[in-house]
């Protein structure tokens, strides 16, 4: 009889995180250089330190605990609109204007006639869009919206045979008009690459001299500017003639 291989499973990195800082107050002790390193690969790691910021609010501020109304949790660093109306639909069950992308994107098909969103929400778009929201269980409205547009009105060959509000779109109904899209320019090469290159050397190390981050990017104009970029963001430091991650 064959043996089951076991799958493994890989811890999500925000369980991971849960046990290592359960509370705002144990994140708010770590030091900063845990936290950038305990971010990885999740994006942007200045989005580590304005956390790393908001725990010690919400310790300091709060009491240890998450604020509720929309004008503490804005006040809170790195906290903006969309984020704060994601806290209070998910994680207090109220209802909210949560609006990202897969969310903009299926209301701007559906409603608009439109294959994709503006860059930005409007304060016009808020308006119309608030208007849709139930008074009742607004975490369930913006969870269903949302994985609608992750998972049926993607961005990129959306699955129209199968939508159930297929008949009644606007977008389908004009003929599914396309857009001009504005490419990204290009990672290889680019200055976002090249600060990722210093964050990797020095998450793996103490310190690194700035012969040795020449060896990982020998660009070194490019390479300057990057630890200027990185210092001023409070992400490095300088240590005698090396550069560390923030302390």
């Amino acid at each position: 009889m064959l043996q089951q291989t076991p799958v493994s499973r890989v811890t999500p990195v925000w369980h991971q995180w849960m046990e290592r800082w359960p509370t705002p107050e144990a994140l708010a002790l770590a030091p900063k250089s845990e936290v950038i390193k305990a971010w990885g690969r999740l994006g942007y790691p200045r989005r580590a330190l304005r956390l790393h910021e908001t725990a010690k609010v919400i310790s300091k501020v709060h009491g240890g605990v998450l604020p509720r109304t929309r004008e503490e949790l804005i006040a809170l660093p790195g906290v903006g609109d969309y984020t704060a109306a994601a806290i209070t639909a998910f994680a207090f069950g109220e209802s909210a204007l949560v609006l990202d992308i897969n969310i903009r994107r299926f209301f701007s098909r559906y409603f608009d006639g439109e294959q994709f969103p503006s860059s930005s929400p409007s304060l016009i778009e808020r308006k119309i869009r608030a208007e849709l929201i139930p008074t009742k269980r607004g975490d369930v409205w913006a969870a269903a919206t949302m994985e609608f547009g992750a998972l049926i009105c993607t961005s990129k060959n959306p699955k129209c045979d199968s939508c159930f509000l297929s008949n009644e779109c606007a977008w389908r109904a004009a003929g599914y008009p396309e857009m001009e899209i504005k490419r990204q320019a290009k990672f290889e090469g680019s200055d976002r690459q090249c600060r990722g290159v210093v964050m990797k050397v020095l998450k793996e190390r103490d310190k690194a001299s700035l012969t040795l981050l020449s060896k990982e990017w020998p660009i070194q104009s490019q390479l300057e500017k990057a630890l200027e970029t990185l210092i001023a963001d409070g992400l490095i430091e300088t240590t005698g003639k090396s550069y560390k991650l923030a302390s």
